[in-house]
């Protein structure tokens, strides 16, 4: 199977997918376009790296975290933990 075929394949768990649009409503508007981008290509390529095609909460919360420079971080764990989003139980404080 080549690349661009499996990645085409990826797609969203649905409520990790919800939880997602969620939080970038929570991300000014000015930047949220490059947020979605960045935290949504983080996660197919952590999905892509482990040879699977469905982004599940772990893998969205793993994204955020590589993806947010430091001075969002707050908001960022504040909107995960409003939506129930144990993001410590994936190893980040």
């Amino acid at each position: 199977m080549s690349e661009q075929s499996f990645q085409d394949k990826i797609s969203w768990d649905e409520v990790t997918e919800q939880h997602f649009q969620k939080i970038l409503l929570e991300i000014p508007d000015l930047i949220r376009g490059i947020a979605e981008l960045r935290v949504s290509k983080k996660a197919e390529n952590i999905v892509r790296d482990e040879e699977r095609n469905v982004i599940v909460e772990k893998d969205m919360v793993d994204a955020f975290f590589a993806e947010t420079p430091g001075g969002f971080i707050p908001a960022m764990k504040k909107s995960m933990e409003e939506l129930n989003i144990d993001y410590t139980k994936y190893g980040h404080q």
